[in-house]
């Protein structure tokens, strides 16, 4: 407390919060009268000791409401612990030439609790004063008046509390007020829709941009008239979207066609959030229309132009196999390398309409980015009857254009080898493939069983070359080797960064 009392600038910032320029201490005056019955004295007073001054919040036998803090007895007794009595003023030499003693109300004895905030910060007194000198109080007496002590500074605190919170409501509605402003003004100044629904989806806000696009009168939209601007074909659809999020509290997203105030319907994406309170629950949600239209146009103009590339490229593939197949007829002494050109050609054609398939019907079921897609589409000549002799195992990948053809020869390569003198090359032979992404690689390991005996390895041979190009340069990736009795293993590790350019852009 002597801290306090050494800087006045932070007591009189706490005093600050209890409100004490306002009316409303009339409960003060119940304890007032109680202190000074309990104590037998003429006067009793709760005493707040300020700056300059003191002043009476409650007062029993006194007509002043307020006296200077340089007369004041309570300023000493708020520093104590526990009571401060003064059995005779006139003999004590801090107060005998107090004007309070040498002139009405003539005090000689004074007793006083002191008040301390629950900050440990005195604020006054709750005191007793007799005009008539006495030994002090009886232990009684003393205990009594350090209850009512305390029950002063009771109410000071809840009333202290009441004018924060009231304070805070009121600061709160001007920031509301203000916070409103300024959202309504920025989202009237942004080029998309803005709109906002109360928790349960009744629409209550459109800005300016909003009226503007549509055409419709204000507030015309509000509720549910919202819908009624959609396309016919797509009310149903957004209708269930919006539900969904209303339901979960999930993000709304979606895209449908709006009526334009010209009458026309323009393509328009759709997206929302929730805003929620500290316990999680939603409290509005806010959302934006943007205007898509061009660029929608533009993308359908594109997947045009990119399906009739693709068709042409793939028939490309098709001329050039019909060539090699041409003149390996005119030329039969090259028919076998021809053979091989020409599946090495197509498998390339495969994997090209994979992932750029010319239409939805040439698409595959698993995805074009798929990496287990590609592989079932290259190894699928292996598969007769439903006895599937290449099994494929572990995890999918996502792959681009960019890495299918590399890893359709890739595995074309192998598995021909497989055919012409490994496991496929038998009836009872089969090949493992087992695919497992790690941190930034993908790891392949390639086991065949069932095939001849291999004795050792040969001579490098084209095909064994062309993996070692695909795999190592083409996709920057390690292969190794190991042609073991039973049958050929090889493991393969690639970067993902090589199979995906996502990949690369998050690195």
């Amino acid at each position: 407390m002597a801290d306090f009392c050494g800087n006045e600038t932070d007591r009189a910032a706490i005093l600050a919060l209890y409100d004490l320029d306002a009316e409303g201490f009339g409960a003060l005056d119940e304890i007032t009268d109680f202190a000074a019955a309990l104590c037998e004295t003429p006067i009793a007073l709760v005493s707040i000791v300020e700056t300059e001054r003191q002043r009476f919040l409650a007062r029993k036998g006194l007509e002043a409401s307020e006296t200077p803090r340089s007369m004041s007895f309570c300023a000493h007794a708020m520093l104590g612990e526990g009571a401060f009595v003064i059995p005779d003023a006139t003999l004590d030499p801090r107060f005998a030439d107090n004007a309070l003693v040498t002139a009405a109300p003539h005090i000689r004895f004074y007793a006083g609790a002191p008040l301390i905030s629950n900050e440990g910060v005195p604020l006054g007194a709750l005191c007793v004063i007799d005009n008539k000198p006495r030994d002090g109080l009886t232990p009684l007496q003393v205990q009594g008046l350090m209850v009512l002590a305390k029950q002063v500074v009771a109410q000071l605190e809840a009333r202290r509390r009441e004018h924060h919170v009231s304070s805070w409501a009121q600061d709160h509605a001007i920031a509301l007020s203000d916070s409103e402003t300024k959202f309504r003004t920025l989202a009237d100044a942004m080029p998309q829709m803005v709109w906002s629904t109360l928790p349960d989806g009744y629409h209550d806000y459109y800005n300016a941009r909003w009226y503007e696009f549509t055409g419709m009168p204000e507030g015309s939209t509000d509720g549910e008239g919202w819908n009624g601007m959609f396309h016919p074909d797509d009310q149903e659809r957004a209708w269930g979207r919006w539900r969904q999020s209303l339901e979960t509290g999930e993000p709304y997203e979606i895209e449908y066609r709006l009526r334009h105030h010209s009458g026309a319907y323009r393509w328009t994406l759709g997206r929302a959030m929730p805003l929620r309170d500290a316990a999680g629950r939603i409290t509005r949600w806010f959302g934006t229309c943007t205007d898509i239209h061009e660029q929608r146009q533009m993308a359908e103009q594109r997947e045009i132009v990119s399906h009739e590339l693709s068709h042409r490229i793939k028939n490309i593939f098709s001329v050039i196999a019909g060539l090699i197949g041409l003149s390996a007829r005119e030329h039969p002494e090259i028919g076998a390398v021809a053979e091989e050109l020409r599946e090495r050609v197509m498998s390339l054609g495969r994997a090209h309409d994979y992932v750029r398939p010319h239409s939805s019907q040439s698409a595959s079921n698993l995805g074009q980015n798929s990496l287990l897609g590609i592989l079932t589409e290259i190894f699928s000549p292996y598969i007769l009857a439903g006895d599937a002799r290449v099994v494929i195992t572990g995890d999918d990948v996502e792959i681009d254009d960019r890495s299918a053809t590399p890893l359709a020869l890739l595995f074309h390569e192998l598995a021909t080898n497989a055919a012409k003198y490994g496991a496929l090359s038998r009836p009872e032979g089969t090949i493992t493939l087992h695919v497992e992404k790690s941190g930034d690689s993908c790891h392949f390991l390639w086991r065949e069983r069932g095939g001849p005996e291999i004795a050792a390895a040969g001579a490098e041979s084209f095909g064994t070359r062309l993996i070692s190009l695909s795999a190592e340069r083409q996709l920057g990736g390690t292969i190794n080797r190991e042609w073991a009795k039973d049958g050929l293993s090889v493991s393969l590790d690639i970067p993902l960064r090589s199979m995906n350019r996502k990949a690369l852009k998050t690195e």
